[in-house]
């Protein structure tokens, strides 16, 4: 009966750190909110490939009178007028502890490209995504929630 047990306890215990170790982590789909509006922009999906993550528009919230497949036309170089749904936002992060540095990420209103950093909060259900220039200092943050 106590092996059982201490089995048991065993495998409870790997599967809440399994679950904990998947909170901890950016992947995932993530709505973004626009900072002035208040309202959903887009869904950004972050997968992880050989230690390096990235993220890629899913879906973007549209009003029914604005173009629903918009274009990057203020993007320069290969994303110049190339449509947003789709298209790849957020690369280059790393963890780095308990955040994720060393990236970029693109701002497809203005086709600016800054440094990013992001690092999950609140239990993993937010992303806090930092966008800056040079130093994180001079940047703005946005929080995203996790969709799944």
């Amino acid at each position: 009966m106590t092996k059982k047990l201490i089995a048991l306890i065993a495998a409870c215990s790997i599967l809440t750190f399994n679950a904990v170790a998947a909170d901890s982590s950016p992947v995932g789909l993530w709505k973004n909110i626009d900072d002035e509006t208040g309202k959903p922009k887009a869904l950004i999906r972050i997968t992880e490939n050989g230690g390096e993550y990235i993220g890629k528009i899913e879906k973007l919230f549209r009003e029914p009178g604005e173009e629903q497949n918009p274009m990057c036309t203020k993007c320069s170089g290969e994303l110049k007028d190339k449509q947003i749904l789709g298209m790849t936002m957020l690369t280059n992060l790393r963890q780095d502890g308990d955040e994720y540095t060393g990236g970029e990420i693109l701002d497809a209103k203005n086709g600016q490209v800054y440094k990013s950093k992001v690092k999950v909060i609140e239990g993993g259900k937010k992303l806090s995504v930092r966008g800056y220039i040079g130093i994180p200092l001079i940047g703005r943050s946005q929080v995203w929630v996790r969709e799944e």
